[in-house]
C-alpha cells in the first residue's frame, strides 16, 4: 500500500427519505466535481420535524480525497 496525502472537505446533504438517503446524495453530489474520494465521515445528523413527524433530514460528512 503506498502513502498518501488526503484532503477533507466537509458536505452536508439532505433527504425527505432518509440518513443514509442524505449520506448517499452528498457523496454523489461531490462526485460531479471531486475524484480520488476514499471515505467519508458522518459528523452531524439533524432533521426537520412538522406536525409531530419528521420531514426533511440533514447529515454532514467529511469526505476525504487523495490528491493528485
Amino acid at each position: 500500500m503506498s502513502d498518501h496525502v488526503y484532503k477533507l472537505m466537509e458536505i452536508t446533504g439532505s433527504s425527505t427519505i432518509s440518513m443514509e438517503d442524505a449520506v448517499q446524495k452528498a457523496v454523489n453530489r461531490s462526485a460531479r466535481t471531486v475524484h480520488n474520494m476514499r471515505w467519508f465521515e458522518v459528523t452531524n445528523i439533524r432533521g426537520h420535524i412538522d406536525e409531530g413527524e419528521v420531514r426533511h433530514w440533514q447529515v454532514t460528512v467529511k469526505i476525504g480525497f487523495t490528491l493528485d
